[in-house]
């Protein structure tokens, strides 16, 4: 008996809220060869290294790190060992996130917290500390909202943030090899856990808790609860550092491409306000 193939149910699967030339992109690069037969290989191998490497670390009588060095090895690796599919997934995420964060900072205001900058374009601009950066905003947009305190939830949402440009993954660059992205993120644990610190690797690996923290405030802000939906509920408050990270990293991304297209939804939805009377936005979560 033949039926549809995995793919084509998860490029049609209408509950799936993705961009869909973004998920046209996510098959094809779940579809490549290293993702079947490296992948289960590396994962194990790569969590194996990372602990060893912290281990050794933390034996060690000062913190070691090393962020030009790791910046430098990780835009080399991506673009000569791993596929532009997947280099330009990794991009569009930085910007996606940036998104994300100032869809928060504009409509809840935050005493003292400015937009996020952070919009690579090309591999090259995910360098200069670019995945320090990418964590360090989240911290400082849910430190400000704690802090700071927000203004009131406005009548008329601005969604005026919400797009990507596009992205430069550097196809024409000759590759030794063209991995997957979770392949690709399983090796780049590596060197980041080897060029930070162990302080800055726990900070790093937490930020990937706060998702649920970041869905509850668009949760609120929209008054949407879809984004509630994709909370993992797993506690921000308990530090732990031990989780498969390439898999988390991944999965952090995923979910963050929903938000950004339930927020696209939400956008497409909302009515223009009446004038000169302006009534309440109404935001449905069907």
């Amino acid at each position: 008996m033949t039926g549809p193939s995995i793919w084509t149910v998860v490029l049609a699967d209408p509950t799936v809220p993705f961009d869909r030339a973004t998920l046209a992109l996510v098959v094809a690069d779940q579809r490549r060869p290293s993702r079947r037969w490296l992948y289960p290989v590396v994962r194990p191998l790569s969590r194996l290294a990372v602990t060893l490497i912290r281990i050794g670390k933390r034996l060690l009588p000062v913190p070691v790190s090393g962020h030009s060095a790791m910046d430098t090895l990780c835009v080399w690796f991506l673009r000569r060992f791993v596929s532009p599919t997947a280099g330009a997934l990794l991009i569009r995420h930085f910007v996606v996130e940036t998104n994300l964060l100032n869809f928060v900072v504009r409509n809840a205001a935050p005493a003292g917290v400015d937009e996020v900058t952070l919009r690579p374009t090309t591999l090259a601009g995910l360098g200069d500390s670019a995945v320090i950066e990418h964590d360090l905003n989240v911290y400082a947009v849910l430190t400000g909202l704690g802090l700071g305190g927000r203004s009131a939830r406005p009548e008329v949402l601005d969604f005026s943030m919400l797009t990507v440009p596009a992205v430069d993954a550097s196809p024409g660059v000759p590759r030794l090899a063209r991995l997957d992205i979770q392949t690709a993120l399983c090796l780049m644990n590596i060197p980041f856990a080897l060029c930070l610190t162990d302080d800055e690797y726990r900070r790093a690996v937490h930020s990937l808790r706060l998702d649920d923290s970041l869905l509850a405030v668009l949760a609120e802000l929209t008054g949407d609860a879809t984004f509630l939906r994709w909370c993992s509920g797993t506690p921000a408050v308990r530090v732990d550092s031990s989780v498969d990270v390439p898999q988390a990293v991944y999965e952090h991304a995923v979910v963050c491409e929903y938000a950004h297209e339930r927020l696209r939804q939400l956008a497409a939805r909302q009515e223009p306000a009446p004038h000169p009377d302006p009534a309440p936005q109404v935001f449905t979560s069907g």
